[in-house]
C-alpha cells in the first residue's frame, strides 16, 4: 500500500518571485552546489522554460556507504535519483506541475503533485507526494523512512528557495 504527504512551504514573496526563481537556471545550478556539500554528485541533467512551463531533471548520486541500514539492505551499490520537476505555464491563481524521483531498477517510485498559490502573506506551494516500495517486508518502513526524508528535503529547499530569493530580487 502506498504512503501519501502533503507539504506546504509558505513563502513571504509573491507567487511571482517563487516561479521566476524555480523557472531560473542559476537558481537550480546555486541548489546544486548546496546539494553537493551532502551528495557530492548532483547535477542539472536537463532545463528547459518555455510556454508549456518549467521541466527540469536533476540527477544525484548517494554513495551506498552513506545509505541507512535499512536502504544499503535492498540498494546494492550507489544510489543514484534521477529526480524530474515540472511547473505548468505561470498562472497568478494558481500554477500546477508535477514531480517525480526514482533510482534505476529501484525497489519503488515518488511521484507528487505540486501547486503553487497565493496566500495573504505571499504564496504556498504545496507538494502532495505517494511513495510505494515494492519490497515485502520492509515496503511500510522504507516508504515512511523515504517520506520522513523527503520532509527534510522540502524544508531544506524551501529554506534555499526563500534565502535566494531574497539574496537575488
Amino acid at each position: 500500500m502506498a504512503r501519501r504527504l502533503s507539504y506546504s512551504a509558505r513563502y513571504e514573496h509573491p507567487t511571482e518571485k517563487v516561479y521566476s526563481a524555480l523557472s531560473s537556471r542559476e537558481f537550480w545550478d546555486d541548489q546544486m552546489v548546496e546539494f553537493r556539500k551532502l551528495t557530492p554528485q548532483s547535477d542539472v541533467d536537463k532545463f528547459v522554460v518555455d510556454e508549456n512551463g518549467v521541466d527540469i531533471v536533476l540527477v544525484q548520486t548517494l554513495p551506498k556507504s552513506d545509505l541507512p541500514a535499512i536502504a544499503s539492505a535492498v540498494i546494492k551499490k550507489d544510489m543514484i535519483i534521477t529526480r524530474k520537476e515540472f511547473l505548468g505555464p505561470y498562472n497568478p491563481e494558481k500554477t500546477e506541475g508535477t514531480y517525480s524521483a526514482g533510482i534505476p531498477a529501484g525497489p519503488g517510485n515518488v511521484s507528487g503533485v505540486q501547486e503553487l498559490f497565493p496566500t495573504e502573506t505571499g504564496c504556498t506551494l504545496r507538494r502532495t507526494t505517494e511513495v510505494k516500495v515494492y519490497v515485502p517486508f520492509v515496503n511500510g518502513k522504507l516508504e515512511q523512512l523515504i517520506l520522513v526524508n523527503l520532509v527534510d528535503l522540502f524544508r531544506g529547499e524551501a529554506e534555499f528557495t526563500a534565502d535566494w530569493i531574497a539574496k537575488n530580487s
